[in-house]
């Protein structure tokens, strides 16, 4: 991504994660945790769980919940290879609205709005049933 590299890293108790380490970022660090606070507030089906995150001098990561699908970019547009399965209507339907409903609950629900300002077919990852998930909060205001 714009804001990083991403990982796939397993904690010791099995369960699979993304690493993303942030690009160098320069200041205090004072935004970063105050993004991270209000991120790791956030609790819905349709955004990505942080389970973590690393601060150590200018070191930044960030850790979120695995999503063995990957974005949705990789099965929306024509050019797909054989191993990627193209998704019916009414899985994307279902996409559409958990992605309708994950932005009302950030527009509305949280109790730190959060406007993302980036949703775009690569920032909305899947699980293993194709939930989605709103993920990247690099461009986000917190209001």
């Amino acid at each position: 991504g714009g804001f990083g590299i991403v990982f796939k890293g397993t904690l010791p108790n099995g369960s699979h994660v993304a690493v993303k380490v942030l690009n160098e970022l320069k200041g205090s660090g004072e935004e970063f945790i105050n993004e991270v606070s209000s991120i790791s507030r956030t609790s819905h089906v349709n955004v990505v769980s942080l389970v973590g995150f690393c601060f150590e001098g200018r070191k930044r990561a960030l850790i979120y919940e695995f999503m063995p699908n990957g974005s949705l970019e990789k099965f929306i547009y024509e050019e797909r290879s054989d191993n990627v399965r193209k998704l019916g209507w009414p899985i994307l339907y279902k996409i559409a609205l958990g992605i309708a409903r994950g932005l009302e609950y950030l527009h509305r629900g949280c109790n730190t709005r959060i406007l993302h300002f980036d949703i775009k077919p690569h920032n909305i990852l899947l699980d293993d049933d194709f939930c989605p998930k709103i993920s990247d909060f690099g461009l986000a205001k917190f209001l």
